[in-house]
């Protein structure tokens, strides 16, 4: 039987989508030989945090995304699944092609679901429920996670209006806000349409904020504040802070 959030406040079925891949050249001689999800953050590898945080708020189908050089340390890692209380499938990213596109391979894993989507290098304190359930209002929307920062130039950035999104602006120069938005998306199931039109950015990759903006100039974009901390992990510099943050104050798993 599924939990209430896991079919959502109109009975559509919601799956959660961790991305692990990417090389993780930022974070030099500790990525040459794993990729840098496998890291420890606290007493877990850091690929536990997103998970833990999805089987906490009752999702317990979950697709794990990786390129095609960790894979097998991955599924050795984790299984099935059955130890950590989810059913985990793994889709492999075959290059680098950005976040949208290692989005797209859950198409048919999340078919006619709403997806819970987490960037597998994302450290924080809170529980998901709150996002899930305010998201779970406008099951026909796209829904981000935002949370005010130091250095919201690093990230993308949010211009509000009070709760409301006015835009979304990819590294910014000059912020229009000091809201990151930050690496936890939920989305309903035409997403995967919307990849399909997207065009490579600068940088050569198919860019989430561009998904995002389609969903902001449809009018169908909300944004939930996260409660507690949060940082990425994918620096050294924020690897650091993350197990820091994680000793100090140990995040909200429901255990």
């Amino acid at each position: 039987m599924k939990s209430a959030l896991q079919e959502g406040a109109i009975g559509m079925e919601i799956r959660g989508v961790v991305l692990a891949g990417g090389k993780g050249t930022r974070l030099g001689e500790l990525t040459k030989v794993t990729n840098k999800h496998l890291l420890p953050v606290g007493p877990y590898p850091m690929v536990y945090h997103p998970l833990k945080k999805l089987v906490a708020a009752g999702i317990k189908d979950i697709l794990l995304v990786s390129g095609t050089e960790h894979m097998g340390d991955f599924v050795e890692l984790l299984g099935s699944g059955g130890a950590h209380r989810c059913s985990l499938t793994y889709r492999v990213q075959d290059e680098a092609g950005g976040i949208a596109q290692a989005l797209g391979l859950a198409e048919l894993f999340c078919r006619g679901a709403r997806a819970v989507v987490i960037l597998g290098d994302n450290i924080f304190q809170g529980s998901l429920k709150p996002i899930i359930e305010a998201a779970s209002a406008r099951p026909n929307d796209a829904w981000i996670g935002i949370q005010a920062v130091p250095d919201p130039g690093r990230y993308g950035v949010a211009e509000l209006d009070g709760n409301r999104v006015l835009s979304i602006e990819e590294k910014p120069k000059n912020p229009k806000s000091n809201f990151a938005v930050i690496g936890i998306y939920i989305y309903p199931p035409d997403v995967y349409e919307v990849i399909k039109t997207l065009k490579p950015s600068g940088r050569g990759e198919l860019e989430i904020t561009d998904v995002n903006n389609y969903y902001l100039q449809q009018g169908r974009l909300g944004s939930s504040v996260l409660e507690g901390y949060w940082t990425d992990a994918g620096t050294l510099d924020s690897l650091d802070f993350a197990n820091q943050l994680v000793r100090d104050n140990p995040p909200d798993f429901g255990e």
